[in-house]
């Protein structure tokens, strides 16, 4: 969701283990908002201001990032799915679940019919084990085939102490805070603080791309098929103009999850590659099966892009859970 790419590919996500990047989930099977939460069953949300993220300067406080998404966001033709994935999760997840979330344009009102796929993170209550990432894949599964409105659907687990820890508290933390709409249980984000676009930020969130360009390589030479080429494309268009939009981040002075405008932020401090990065974003929504793209990611804009984010913001903390 974003459909990206997974730990052994081009996914930066693990459905039961780590995001690394703050795009759309793996789907379980591969790897691994505004408001608070909605207890009424219904698909409204307490506080439902219609703010797609940015940054929040009400009352003065300014400089934080406000949260984006809404379920009062969530499109006509998306709210049967929406109801549905609810229903699934509380039932088969039921005393293991803390709190459960969407994210992505489906909760930012922005989702296309037929082509958006379905952002969840569920939080649990302790790690997940391998049955949960198999109720996981169930609920994807039977999701996708139900409603043509999405192409796709991906759960991402975590346990509630992963979520809340000092380690992750500017990647997922942050994630949980902003990026997620609450759908089910308390929300973790009144026990996470508010975040301004620093450069830890930065750091915590995106500072591993150089870790990520050998699975790329490895991804592209065992990658067989069309489908499996636009996917790769897809996923590594993402992550790389998410990346370049958290570079300059700081400067920019905000946060925007739409990658047209990620592109245009980071245009405007490295001119020289501004029109690269908007053809990435337009190929993270239209990829191509082309493997010349994947080497250009991997061996030309991918290793200058980790060069210059380590330069300016420092690499991501190790995490020893994905050793």
């Amino acid at each position: 969701m974003s459909g990206t790419d997974n730990m052994n590919g081009l996914d930066e996500t693990n459905a039961g283990g780590r995001k690394g990047n703050t795009g759309g989930p793996a789907r379980a099977g591969e790897t691994g908002s505004t408001g608070g939460t909605d207890r009424a069953g219904g698909l409204n949300d307490r506080n439902a201001t219609g703010d797609t993220g940015g940054l929040d300067r009400a009352g003065g406080t300014g400089g934080y990032i406000g949260r984006e998404g809404s379920l009062d966001l969530v499109q006509a033709e998306f709210r049967p799915l929406v109801s549905a994935l609810r229903d699934q999760v509380a039932e088969r997840f039921a005393g293991r679940l803390h709190s459960a979330y969407l994210y992505g344009s489906v909760p930012r009102g922005t989702a296309l019919a037929g082509r958006s796929d379905l952002d969840v993170l569920l939080a649990l209550r302790t790690d997940p084990t391998e049955a949960d990432r198999a109720e996981a894949r169930a609920v994807e599964t039977e999701l996708d085939a139900a409603f043509d409105v999405i192409d796709g659907a991906g759960i991402l687990l975590f346990g509630r102490d992963v979520l809340l820890s000092d380690l992750e508290r500017h990647d997922l933390g942050w994630f949980v805070a902003c990026l997620c709409t609450p759908l089910l249980g308390a929300d973790l984000a009144e026990l996470l603080p508010r975040y301004r676009p620093t450069s830890l930020l930065a750091r915590e969130t995106n500072g591993d791309l150089g870790d990520a360009l050998p699975r790329w390589r490895r991804a592209a030479a065992e990658a067989t098929g069309d489908a499996r080429l636009r996917a790769l494309v897809r996923g590594a268009s993402r992550k790389l103009v998410r990346t370049a939009f958290t570079l300059v981040m700081p400067r920019y002075g905000g946060w925007t999850s739409d990658l047209t405008e990620q592109a245009e932020a980071f245009a405007r401090y490295y001119p020289e590659r501004a029109e690269e990065l908007r053809k990435i974003a337009a190929l993270a929504g239209n990829p191509v099966a082309d493997r010349d793209v994947l080497t250009m990611y991997t061996e030309d804009l991918g290793p200058w892009l980790a060069a210059e984010y380590l330069t300016v913001h420092g690499a991501k903390s190790p995490r020893p859970y994905e050793s």
